[in-house]
């Protein structure tokens, strides 16, 4: 009884371990994430803002495979914390309770993720902490709207500069305008003017040419510090719910995809319309460089001399 007892006061990652099923799973933790936000079923909880404080563990199955000390191998702590903003945005709730079960609802999705120890606490609401705390595994996961998470997912505006463009003198105002659009922005670029080395083999080709699109890449970011050289899915899904402009540099991507595009580094326009497939942008701005003749997205082509967007 004492066991139990000292168990249900700790913190939920002293109860996943003396829980653990006979399957080694490693463990990812999110510890006092506190937000404030209008919640609770009393009128005088109503029109005020109070403190949640969330302590949260996932059990996750180990990889198969080495990490290789890369961020899209691994189930973020980002994926933990969005879950949490999400389910506070979408609607004002009563219950501690509910919000729990949606948060390791929504957790569980993840693919890797087979157990969601969630704790949620009020702060202000007495002298000590009130609160309670789930235990969800991915089987006894309630079904999710598919659709709505789909909805959530953003939609960036999608731009391709020609060198021209990266160097015009008012690429600044370009991005003014763009920022004001509200979508995320993804900016993408070729290869410099200078001649690629030439590998003599095709897979390594494909790597030179796509080095050379990321050096180009890094020159862009040279020229206005708003925008961040970013090469993982994970950085790029942190970076559009967060408003972070990004400069794609494509390697990483194009290398893992398991359905790859049949562009070629060279062919740049091509490339990032299958970046812009992959990513479901609402359009792609072409500027300073032909529109291609089809694509999987709306395409739009600025000529450079064009101030307005």
């Amino acid at each position: 009884m004492t066991s139990e007892i000292r168990l249900a006061f700790a913190h939920p990652s002293e109860r996943s371990e003396a829980t653990a099923t006979a399957g080694p799973l490693d463990r990812i933790s999110v510890r006092d994430h506190t937000v404030e936000v209008e919640i609770g079923a009393f009128q005088a909880e109503r029109g005020v803002t109070q403190r949640i404080c969330f302590n949260i563990v996932v059990e996750v199955r180990p990889l198969t495979g080495p990490i290789d000390d890369d961020v899209d191998r691994i189930l973020s702590y980002d994926k933990v914390t969005e879950a949490i903003a999400f389910e506070l945005a979408d609607e004002r709730l009563n219950l501690l309770e509910t919000l729990a079960e949606r948060v390791a609802d929504r957790i569980l999705l993840e693919p890797q993720a087979m157990r969601a120890f969630v704790r949620v606490e009020k702060l202000d609401r007495g002298p000590g902490a009130l609160g309670v705390e789930i235990v969800r595994s991915r089987t006894a996961a309630r079904p999710v709207d598919v659709d709505a998470i789909e909805e959530d997912a953003p939609h960036p505006e999608l731009v391709f500069l020609s060198n021209d463009a990266i160097a015009a003198p008012h690429l600044g105002g370009w991005i003014d305008q763009l920022e004001q659009m509200g979508r995320p922005l993804i900016f993408c670029v070729g290869p410099a003017d200078s001649v690629a080395p030439e590998a003599g083999h095709p897979l390594a080709q494909r790597r030179v040419d796509l080095l050379a699109i990321e050096q180009n890449a890094w020159v862009l970011a040279a020229r206005d510090g708003r925008c961040k050289v970013v090469d993982t899915r994970t950085e790029l899904d942190w970076a559009m719910r967060n408003g972070q402009i990004c400069i794609w540099a494509p390697s990483k991507i194009v290398l893992d995809a398991v359905d790859g595009p049949s562009a070629k580094g060279a062919d740049a326009v091509a490339l990032a319309c299958w970046f812009a497939a992959t990513f479901d942008a609402r359009e792609m701005l072409v500027i300073g460089a032909d529109a291609p003749e089809s694509a999987p997205v709306t395409v739009r082509a600025v000529p450079v001399g064009q101030t307005r967007l």
